[in-house]
C-alpha cells in the first residue's frame, strides 16, 4: 500500500485540512492517508494547547469514517519528545513493506535542514508529498544541496489557495467573530459545547 502521514496539531482540524488531505489523496495516488495527531509539537513549547484527548475528538468527527482517511495513534500513545523521525521509523515497523509519504507544505519543505535528524528522516520517507499553492515557487536546487538524499523523493501537490488556518479559527473565537463555516458542522458543535478558544491568547500554526 501507499500510506500518506499528514501530521499537525490539529488544533482545530478544519475544512482546509480536509481539502488538502483529499487533493494530496488523489494526486499521489494513495490507498489511505494517516491523520496523525501531534500531542505536544516540539516547536510549540509554552504554547497553550488543546488536550490531547479533545483533539481526538475532533479529529475523529472530522473524517467521519471516511475510508481514504484513518486516525492514528502513533505519537498519541507514547511519550514525548515527538520527533518525525522516531513517528515515521514506528510507522514503518507498524505498516512493514508499506510506502509511506509524508505531506508537508512548502514552508516545512524549505525548514527541512532545521528538523531534527534531517538525512534520517529523508531516508525514512518512501516521497515527501509538498503542498505547491498558486503563485508559490519552490526551488529544490539548493535544498538537494543540503539533503542531496532527497532528490527524487518530492512529489508536488497542487493545491487551492485557503486563506484558512488553525490560528485564524481560534483568533476569531477569541474576537466572538463568526468562524463557524470553517470547521466541519460536529467539530464546530464540539468546539461549542466544550467552549474551546474563548480565552487567552492564539498561536501560530
Amino acid at each position: 500500500m501507499r500510506l500518506g502521514v499528514f501530521g499537525g496539531t490539529f488544533d482545530p482540524p478544519h475544512v482546509g485540512h480536509l481539502i488538502l488531505a483529499m487533493e494530496a489523496f488523489d494526486q499521489l495516488h494513495l490507498d489511505k492517508i494517516l491523520w496523525v495527531i501531534a500531542p505536544n509539537p516540539p516547536h510549540k513549547m509554552g504554547k497553550v494547547i488543546t488536550p490531547i484527548e479533545q483533539r481526538i475528538k475532533m479529529v475523529r468527527i472530522a473524517i467521519d469514517g471516511d475510508a481514504m482517511f484513518a486516525l492514528s495513534r502513533v505519537d498519541i500513545d507514547r511519550s514525548g519528545p515527538h520527533y518525525v523521525l522516531d513517528t515515521m521509523r514506528i510507522l514503518h515497523a507498524e505498516f512493514p513493506g508499506d510506502d509511506l509519504v509524508f505531506i508537508m507544505g512548502g514552508d516545512s519543505l524549505h525548514d527541512l535542514p532545521n528538523w531534527h535528524e534531517p538525512h534520517k528522516f529523508v531516508a525514512e520517507c518512501s516521497k515527501i508529498g509538498v503542498m505547491h499553492r498558486p503563485g508559490e515557487t519552490i526551488d529544490l536546487t539548493r535544498l538537494i544541496e543540503q539533503l542531496p538524499e532527497i532528490k527524487g523523493k518530492v512529489e508536488f501537490i497542487e493545491a487551492p489557495l485557503l486563506e484558512i488556518s488553525s490560528n485564524k479559527i481560534r483568533s476569531l473565537s477569541y474576537q466572538n467573530k463568526p468562524y463557524r463555516y470553517y470547521l466541519p458542522p460536529g467539530v464546530y458543535e464540539q468546539v461549542q459545547r466544550l467552549q474551546l478558544y474563548t480565552s487567552g491568547a492564539s498561536s501560530e500554526e
